[in-house]
């Protein structure tokens, strides 16, 4: 059994966390960088430990590491060598890992929940760039391109043995592809899938979901399909596309509603409800099985929906 369907075979809902970056940034860390919240894997690596706490005291099952934008060609453009750029690409996993067990080392935090997960995040070709491009697919690669971009890093991840992998913010088919690719010589490795959409049927690429979806059903290495970092009111419709096409749980971390502007690298036009918890359970009602937040959510929001998932 991997290890998502194990947590939802006990319960109704798997509750990821939420925003990584721009929790830090409400904390008052400056993120405005190529690297974004990674620089914190080089610069304080206990404020990265404070996020996932947070997240884990408010309810979350499963903390994602904080690996979305840290990459062998980021760390080394900042004039790290090979061996330092892997040392702190694996640093994400075992701080996670670390909090994660000094977390579940205390028996009060077994009431009504099973010990969290740690996913290790690996983000999409675009977010290297640094330019906004994970929310376009614009990239002009080939699949032999993509593969070589992540075959290393994931590689790296994996040999710090996360629970399993969050491959988030895939903008187009073809990355998805590439991954998939990848994952197939490691068969003990579960991932999840989730594209960043423009609307209520596709992804950023303007290639369908039901047609990403379709594709991620015969992988076997995905344990869960779904959308992140995409407005909130897209969500119920991508979710019925995905449900017509795959058996796979669903899975939903929407980002508060703004619009990213990569030239000034900040969020535009704040606009999250003030209930987060009320719109998750329409999305658990809809049929997704794993629910969270991206950009601009944080542990509050996270509460509301562990309020209703563990009543």
């Amino acid at each position: 059994m991997n290890p998502i369907e194990a947590i939802l075979s006990k319960q109704k809902v798997l509750i990821i966390d939420g925003a990584f970056g721009t929790e830090l940034e409400r904390k008052g860390y400056d993120i405005n960088d190529s690297l974004w919240s990674a620089k914190f894997l080089m610069e304080k690596p206990e404020a990265i430990g404070e996020v996932h706490k947070d997240y884990l005291e408010a309810g979350s099952d499963c903390v994602t590491t904080a690996s979305y934008q840290a990459t062998y060609e980021g760390f080394m453009k900042r004039g790290m060598s090979e061996a330092e750029a892997k040392a702190l690409i694996q640093s994400s996993v075992k701080i996670a890992q670390k909090v994660r067990d000094t977390f579940w080392s205390e028996t009060k935090n077994h009431a009504k929940r099973q010990k969290p997960l740690v996913a290790a995040s690996v983000g999409p070709y675009g977010a290297y760039l640094a330019d906004g491009s994970e929310f376009t697919g614009n990239y002009g690669l080939s699949l032999e391109a993509l593969k070589a971009f992540h075959a290393k890093r994931l590689a790296t991840l994996i040999e710090t043995k996360p629970d399993l992998l969050a491959c988030e913010t895939i903008p187009c088919l073809i990355e998805a592809q590439a991954i998939c690719e990848l994952l197939s010589v490691y068969p003990e490795v579960s991932a999840w899938v989730s594209f960043s959409a423009k609307d209520g049927q596709h992804i950023n690429s303007g290639e369908s979901i039901k047609a990403c979806a379709t594709y991620l059903e015969t992988q076997p290495n995905v344990v869960a399909i779904g959308i992140n970092c995409t407005a909130p009111q897209h969500i119920d419709s991508l979710i019925e596309e995905i449900k017509a096409v795959s058996t796979k749980p669903i899975i939903v971390y929407p980002n508060g509603g703004s619009t990213y502007n990569a030239l000034t690298k900040t969020w535009d036009g704040l606009s999250k409800s003030s209930s987060y918890g009320k719109m998750a359970y329409t999305w658990y009602e809809k049929g997704a099985r794993i629910i969270g937040g991206c950009c601009q959510t944080t542990p509050e929001d996270i509460a509301q929906i562990a309020k209703w998932v563990r009543a």
